[in-house]
């Protein structure tokens, strides 16, 4: 069996033209989207994502609203450029990118982002609201990254109804929330949780129909260890070193896994191009609904 490749960087480029037009049509009734991406330090990996993500918005001719801080910012100026976007009448949404600097208290930062203006999903409320509405319509951002994976099975045609999920790693950004959704009904799977602490990880990865892996574990989920036909969203990210200095992206799941799994996304270009298009389709979807609102 040679796995079908569930493409990222196909779907997510797809979805670009579909939020072109609507951002056009917005435009028509005199509504610009704008993003704010709020950036501490000068972490390489996190400068060269919010860029990406700016190129992304502009692509589909949402406005870029950059704020960058030095490394030794301070809690209450991260706050202040925290207040400034949440009464800015330009910015739609924004995010602020993740990790902070350590003497950064990250839950204050997040608490104090307009959960209206929440383009990440991160907010505790709109977390909240996950947890609570497990159906019905979802009026609020959803986190990037799980709603990249649900959208990814679903544009490939993947079942997600009465199948195992295993969902390797409890982050904030992945684990727990796409945890949540895939229990929503209009997903209706049965979720297992599994981290560091799973004693019997083995085995829970041999009952899954799809595992998403995002344990930062590199090659984590091996050929031996799943079941034939498995579907596999590798989000695991680790950064290695070669012998030449330069570096590569590993992610969780053993290349080897392409010849028995169904489905499986590639690492890089999976799951990666659908969490910065579902930053894109979030402030789509909050102008849409704040237009709708008048």
């Amino acid at each position: 069996m040679t796995a079908l490749k569930l493409d990222g960087r196909a779907t997510a480029a797809a979805m670009k033209e579909d939020l072109a037009k609507r951002v056009a049509k917005l435009k028509e009734q005199g509504i610009t989207p704008g993003l704010g991406t709020v950036l501490v330090g000068a972490d390489p990996a996190s400068q060269s994502y919010v860029g990406a993500k700016i190129r992304d918005m502009e692509e589909v001719g949402i406005n870029s609203l950059h704020r960058e801080l030095d490394e030794s910012a301070t809690q209450e100026e991260v706050l202040d450029v925290i207040n400034e976007l949440n009464n800015d009448p330009e910015c739609t949404g924004y995010i602020v990118q993740l990790p902070l600097p350590k003497h950064i208290d990250t839950d204050t930062v997040l608490e104090a982002i307009d959960p209206g203006k929440d383009a990440d999903g991160l907010h505790p409320l709109n977390l909240g609201r996950l947890v609570a509405n497990a159906g019905g319509e979802i009026t609020w951002p959803l986190p990037c990254t799980p709603k990249g994976c649900l959208t990814l099975l679903r544009r490939y045609d993947i079942e997600t109804k009465g199948k195992t999920v295993l969902v390797i790693g409890r982050g904030i950004t992945i684990g727990r929330p796409a945890t949540l959704l895939f229990t929503r009904r209009d997903v209706n799977a049965t979720v297992i949780a599994a981290h560091t602490g799973t004693s019997n990880m083995d085995e829970l990865i041999g009952q899954a129909d799809i595992i998403i892996a995002a344990a930062g574990n590199p090659g984590m989920v091996t050929k031996d260890k799943v079941k034939d036909g498995v579907v596999i969203l590798d989000v695991g990210v680790t950064r290695e070193t070669k012998d030449d200095g330069k570096t590569r992206i590993v992610g969780d799941v053993a290349p080897d896994v392409a010849e028995v799994a169904s489905a499986m996304s590639p690492n890089p270009g999976g799951v990666g191009p659908m969490t910065r298009v579902e930053l894109v389709a979030n402030v789509v979807e909050i102008a849409e609904l704040n237009a709708a609102k008048g």
